[in-house]
């Protein structure tokens, strides 16, 4: 089960760049349920995500090189490039700051994830989120590889 809540971000914070990153590159063969494949830097994997907002279903497989390449021409959709910087924040949450590079640029989005609902639900953010989109089906990264950037 995943929990987790998303964040516009408004400004970047201070050497957000010093924090443990990666890469992603991130393709759906399905948006409803949502089947991914993501390569984050030299790991694979096929996701299945069920539906929902900020609680939901979430199952990850490994995958070779070989059958990500071989999935990545049956996507539906543009790939999502990013780069997912791991900040920490209080004794037990982490951050994970993405931002989007090629289309989907200058697009910056944060999640967090936690334990319980309850957690989440008392989640007090950095003053440098913006707008909570948790509940805002158009920040699905699923929705966003089929969406224009006009469209945020």
């Amino acid at each position: 089960m995943e929990i987790e809540r998303k964040y516009l971000v408004q400004r970047l914070p201070e050497n957000y760049k010093t924090y443990p990153h990666s890469e992603l590159e991130q393709g759906y063969l399905c948006t409803n349920p949502v089947v991914r494949i993501r390569k984050a830097d030299d790991a694979y994997t096929l996701t299945y995500k069920g539906s929902g907002f900020m609680v939901r279903e979430e199952y990850n497989l490994p995958l070779t090189k070989e059958a990500y390449f071989h999935l990545r021409s049956k996507t539906d959709g543009r790939m999502i490039h990013k780069i997912r910087y791991r900040i920490p924040f209080g004794e037990k949450h982490t951050i994970e700051l993405d931002v989007f590079l090629d289309e989907l640029a200058p697009l910056i989005l944060a999640e967090v994830e936690f334990s319980t609902e309850e957690e989440a639900h008392r989640f007090i953010p950095p003053d440098w989120f913006k707008e909570d989109v948790t509940f805002s089906p158009k920040y699905h990264n699923s929705a966003l590889s089929q969406a224009g950037q006009a469209d945020f």
